[in-house]
């Protein structure tokens, strides 16, 4: 039999997003926890954002006709995944310019 969440963590969760510590490697383990968690709520901030941004592009679009909500909509809908994409990407460009520079 195959369990899949076994031996999974918050660390198993959260690691996905981690930023791969290069130039941050001396930090303390609770420095990275704390990173870590704050970089997952963000990314669920900007998720919730841009399904707001779709819900109201839905509404906005068929149900009111309402033009201006559903650009609106658009808007958040870009903005929501722009944030998702920079703060995924953070410590890839962390690592890259601290590499460049060293």
């Amino acid at each position: 039999m195959f369990i899949a969440a076994d031996k999974g963590d918050i660390s198993t969760i959260i690691g996905g997003i981690a930023p791969d510590w290069g130039p941050f490697g001396t930090l303390g383990h609770e420095a990275r926890v704390m990173v870590e968690v704050i970089m997952a709520v963000a990314i669920l901030i900007c998720l919730g954002i841009a399904f707001w941004g779709a819900a109201k592009q839905r509404i906005g679009a068929t149900a009111l006709r309402d033009t201006f909500s559903a650009e609106q909509g658009k808007g958040l809908i870009v903005a929501g995944l722009t944030g998702v994409f920079i703060i995924g990407s953070l410590g890839t460009l962390f690592t890259i310019v601290y590499g460049m520079a060293v």
